[in-house]
């Protein structure tokens, strides 16, 4: 009998150390939580400031050049184009994510 009153109390020191450890890490998950989100708001803070891409004004203006040849064999038509030159200015504006207004 004295067995088993050992291995009762073995059991129950085992199942209060797993309830310990149970409980520990139920406890540090709120700080564990608490950190990654710091460190994925530090994150975001560091990318800048958001912009929005439904707010884009663009100002371009494209001029291409091309230089082609057609030469027509046994009616077939064969296109080269020798030099084909695409050149594009302007300017794009992107209004802040801030002061896009959302539906309500």
């Amino acid at each position: 009998m004295f067995g088993l009153s050992k291995k009762a109390q073995s059991t129950l020191e085992y199942a209060i150390l797993i309830f310990v450890v149970v409980a520990a890490l139920i406890v540090m998950q709120i700080y564990v939580k608490r950190g990654i989100q710091g460190r994925m708001r530090e994150s975001s803070d560091q990318i800048g400031e958001q912009y929005s891409p439904g707010f884009t004004t663009s100002n371009y203006t494209t001029t291409r050049d091309t230089n082609t040849t057609e030469d027509v064999f046994n009616g077939t038509t064969t296109r080269n184009f020798n030099q084909d030159t695409t050149n594009r200015t302007g300017s794009e504006t992107v209004d802040r994510l801030a002061n896009e207004s959302f539906p309500q």
